[in-house]
């Protein structure tokens, strides 16, 4: 073992714990509402979904679990990748509730519903979710690539002086194809739901802010967004752009929300689903339910591809093997 990867390890280490940490704080909790006597909470019956009770108490042990044999395996299985991202996807999904939450808090209008103690949960259980998720992604690092500095796989090109570094970083590898047909898809998802919308109508949708304002935010990102992943003027301010024309757009700002956004539609939207299925009951019918979620998980899970692939080819080559 190097002294990269060596290092590369003690310095996961501390997320190691960091997870552990959370699993005996949050899972806790957990057990203290399991055996005991939980809060009222409100108008929805609890604060997650789904991974209840005993169920959540189980997933936060999981996660603790999890993340001890991530930090000691030193090689690469897939299978326990793949416990490891189910573990941190279920946890995210228990908490779906946080999508028209966190959009009725950009809209300063959190809604008449909102109880800050179940929101407070559902925080801890995403912050969960996303520890692991580093946990997990770092194990990948580690034990995926071939080269101790920046683990990737394939074959390695000759270290690049610092200019062509540069060049290089400024002209990255266009879109994968499947990450094109990713994006449309998503757009694709976004038509048909609200075609299946104008066939029943608009008349009895809720008319709080937050629901209005998170249709029209996925209108917009639903559109622009997953476009904008796998074109060129998603990754160069388009000469109609104010003082920004011809300036590199910083990856952050459209990884950040094509991966959140994706992911929180497809955990709030797969959850109702899954209740649909259970036999929960809606002003709406059935068949337009299923249509209307259908298509907003295939508008997340075209996020979702674009947004790794967009990632992939806009990371900076490594300083070591010039991949």
């Amino acid at each position: 073992m190097t002294t990269s990867v060596v290092i590369t390890r003690d310095a996961g280490r501390g997320l190691t714990y960091a997870v552990l940490g959370w699993a005996v704080a949050y899972g806790g909790v957990r057990l203290l509402w399991t055996v005991g006597e939980a809060p009222d909470f409100g108008p929805f019956g609890s604060d997650l979904l789904g991974f209840t009770g005993w169920w959540s108490v189980a997933l936060c042990v999981a996660a603790g679990a999890i993340a001890v044999v991530l930090d000691r395996a030193v090689t690469w299985r897939p299978v326990l990748a793949g416990a490891a991202w189910t573990v941190a996807g279920a946890l995210v999904a228990s908490a779906a509730i946080l999508l028209p939450e966190l959009v009725g808090f950009l809209l300063l209008h959190v809604g008449p519903n909102f109880d800050p103690l179940p929101f407070a949960s559902r925080i801890g259980c995403v912050s969960g979710a996303v520890l692991l998720g580093l946990a997990v992604a770092r194990y990948q690092r580690r034990t995926r690539g071939d080269c101790p500095s920046c683990c990737r796989t394939g074959e390695p090109k000759h270290r690049p002086e610092a200019p062509a570094r540069r060049q290089e970083a400024s002209a990255r590898r266009t879109p994968a194809r499947w990450a094109v047909y990713a994006a449309y898809a998503a757009v694709t998802g976004l038509v048909a739901r609200f075609a299946a919308q104008t066939m029943v109508g608009f008349d009895d949708l809720h008319q709080e802010p937050s629901l209005i304002g998170l249709e029209i935010g996925l209108l917009l990102a639903g559109i622009l967004l997953p476009l904008a992943l796998v074109h060129g003027w998603g990754r160069i301010w388009p000469r109609w752009v104010p003082l920004l024309a011809g300036r590199t757009i910083p990856r952050l700002l459209l990884l950040i929300p094509g991966l959140g956004l994706g992911v929180g539609i497809v955990a709030y939207f797969g959850m109702g689903m899954v209740q649909l299925a259970s036999g929960s009951v809606s002003q709406f019918s059935d068949t337009f339910l299923l249509v209307a979620m259908s298509a907003y998980c295939v508008l997340g899970l075209g996020l979702i591809v674009a947004s790794s692939d967009y990632h992939l080819a806009t990371r900076r080559p490594c300083e070591n093997c010039g991949r």
